[in-house]
């Protein structure tokens, strides 16, 4: 996560045209904003689609390149109003958005939503470990990504407006210590992810969710990013959905006391989900645990996280040997344990990925091959042939507190090409480890941020 400040420059009816040659003075902008639903709308409802970046790219390759991303993500983090809500529906509408798995091989989710009036449709990452909500703008010179999606042209909606730097919304505000500001100044910015980066202007719109007439829903005043400079790292996407705990994300300018979502299976790339934000996501039924988030700290970019309390991890019957206090939060801000929708691939303590690892290599008697290389894992093993069925393997247990979530073998072994690997990496100790979306694939869950509770149940996604 970047290192946030903000610059103060005039807006201009040139100004979009023109934040690309800006981007090159790589200044980093924090956005705090505030927004509501409109009126009769109580929830957002978004559909999830999985990033597949390359239809020809083998199932190790993808692994690699999704274990490079994460690891830059990793260590990039480590180095308006309230929506009324109560505990029902109260007959209010649900506001959503359809989601899925990217192109095939992709390691991410995309949750589609529609920007601007008329409203034009794109697709974004959906990611509970960053704030910024962005797309790419038109124009948008050489240094914007590929994406399937028309641009967005801010010239063309009716809704638009720049975030003026004395704006409440605006970190700007701040920078500006009291003085009053140039006339038509806006805050300029340029995010930083480990996976790459997006600079542009502090804009403000209408969103709409909701794919059917019945259930859309449009939200005026949505702080956001226009981006008109991206890194390339963003393919099957037209830019993010922030949904962390900071003040820019969804969730929080929404005023959404909970949201949920359901992943669906990762080699599964044509069926959706649904990602709800307000009163109507809930879990219901038998099957349904809970678990405690663990407070984060206040400096950023922890603050933006979900951490959890992870006490412990069983293979089959087998309690492994990890110390209770391998995923504590340190008070120094090191270690925990985050749930994160924007990584792939779960990440562990050194001292706990050894015992897991050791704990899957005593139930194997296939030989092991070198995956590194293929897969970038560290586990694998040689399949007879390239179409062979892995063996059978017991469910893996993570010992939450107060809450036991079950993996079956697919959800945390992973094969392809005669190559099956360990779906899980060892974590630099003192960094924190990660929770990642291969994990959480069938398994609907719901983040209840204001009783501070993570939810979960197995589900079959596909079908929900």
């Amino acid at each position: 996560m970047p290192f946030h400040s903000c610059i103060i420059i005039p807006a201009t009816t040139s100004m979009l045209s023109s934040t690309s040659q800006m981007a090159s003075l790589a200044v980093l902008v924090f956005l705090v904003v505030c927004a509501t639903l409109a009126s009769g709308a109580s929830s957002v409802r978004v559909g999830l689609t999985r990033i597949h970046s390359d239809p020809d790219i083998t199932a190790p390759e993808f692994v690699r390149d999704a274990l490079r991303r994460d690891m830059h993500r990793q260590q990039s983090r480590f180095f308006g109003r309230e929506l009324a809500e109560s505990e029902s529906d109260g007959g209010r509408t649900t506001v959503s958005a359809r989601t899925r798995k990217d192109l095939p091989n992709g390691g991410e989710y995309l949750m589609t939503l529609a920007i601007g009036t008329p409203p034009l449709s794109y697709q974004a990452i959906a990611d509970t470990g960053s704030d910024l909500i962005w797309t790419q703008c038109a124009p948008c010179g050489a240094q914007c990504f590929a994406q399937p999606a028309p641009l967005y042209n801010p010239a063309s909606s009716t809704t638009f407006g720049v975030l003026p730097c004395n704006s409440s919304l605006s970190m700007c505000a701040g920078a500006l210590a009291g003085a009053a500001p140039p006339p038509g100044c806006a805050c300029m910015y340029n995010q930083t992810y480990g996976t790459g980066w997006t600079a542009g202007v502090q804009g403000s719109e209408t969103f709409t969710f909701g794919s059917a007439a019945a259930d859309q829903a449009r939200v005026p005043g949505i702080a956001f990013g226009c981006s008109n400079a991206s890194s390339s790292d963003w393919n099957g996407s037209a830019g993010l959905v922030g949904l962390g705990r900071g003040s820019l994300s969804l969730v929080s300018q929404l005023g959404a006391g909970r949201f949920s979502y359901c992943l669906t299976p990762f080699q599964d790339t044509n069926s959706t989900s649904t990602l709800l934000l307000g009163p109507s996501a809930a879990l219901n039924g038998t099957g349904v645990r809970s678990t405690p988030f663990v407070a984060s700290p206040a400096k950023a970019p922890m603050s933006t996280y979900y951490y959890l309390n992870l006490t412990g991890i069983s293979l089959g019957a087998k309690a492994l040997s990890i110390s209770p206090n391998a995923f504590s939060l340190k008070a120094d801000g090191t270690g925990g344990l985050i749930i994160d929708s924007g990584t792939t691939i779960t990440s562990l303590v050194n001292a706990a990925y050894q015992q897991v690892r050791a704990a899957v290599q005593s139930l194997v008697t296939l030989p092991t091959t070198d995956g590194s290389d293929s897969t970038g894992l560290d586990l694998c093993y040689a399949l007879p042939t390239p179409t062979s069925a892995p063996p059978a393997m017991p469910s893996m247990t993570l010992h939450f507190d107060g809450a036991d979530m079950v993996l079956p073998a697919d959800s945390y072994m992973i094969s392809g090409s005669g190559v099956w690997c360990l779906a899980m990496r060892n974590q630099t100790d003192g960094a924190m480890s990660t929770f990642g979306n291969y994990q959480q694939q069938n398994m609907h869950i719901l983040y209840d941020v204001r009783k501070e509770m993570l939810s979960f149940a197995p589900a079959k996604c596909s079908t929900l």
